[in-house]
């Protein structure tokens, strides 16, 4: 055989050999640009990662049982969460998430919430006029009494919290 004959499979071979090498390199490099597109417009930010602050449980007043707990919720990193659900085992009921409106200068409505979102970067800080959560109070609470809560996030894994009880515009004394 001439050494043209058997150059031929050989070269055929190398050739179909960069071909089938070409296409997974065309993947990878189509997936590279699409990445860097995606960071370069911001969209690749870090996880979020929450923080939970100033923890607080309002002291009920008179023979009312229904009370608040308020939470300040930081959302440290680059991604928005959401608070789907609060828990504790040292209260009677159900816990909701609840907002709540005001009418006018003395009238308000309250509405169960399914969420409430906590940006990337930012903060939701629940307070009685505005994001709280909504329990049914332990017989025998008395202010600086500490209750343990666990909230629940969308992205984020659950946070473990101790709020303390206080008078309603006080604090724990």
């Amino acid at each position: 055989m001439t050494e043209q004959k058997l150059w031929r499979p050989t070269r055929r071979r190398l050739t179909d050999t960069l071909l089938a090498a070409l296409a997974p390199v065309a993947a990878c490099s189509l997936a590279l640009g699409g990445l860097t597109t995606w960071t370069g417009a911001g969209k690749a930010g870090s996880p979020a990662r929450i923080t939970v602050s100033n923890a607080r449980v309002l002291l009920p007043h008179g023979d009312r049982t229904e009370t608040a707990a308020l939470f300040d919720i930081a959302n440290v990193g680059g991604a928005d969460d959401r608070l789907l659900n609060v828990t504790s085992t040292a209260t009677n009921g159900r816990i909701t998430l609840s907002g709540h409106r005001m009418l006018g200068s003395r009238a308000a409505y309250k509405t169960d919430l399914t969420s409430a979102g906590v940006p990337a970067g930012g903060m939701l800080s629940m307070s009685p006029r505005g994001v709280d959560v909504t329990l049914r109070a332990a017989a025998g609470w008395r202010a600086g009494d500490l209750v343990p809560f666990t909230l629940h996030f969308e992205r984020s894994a659950p946070v473990d919290t101790i709020a303390v009880v206080i008078r309603p515009g006080g604090s724990a004394q």
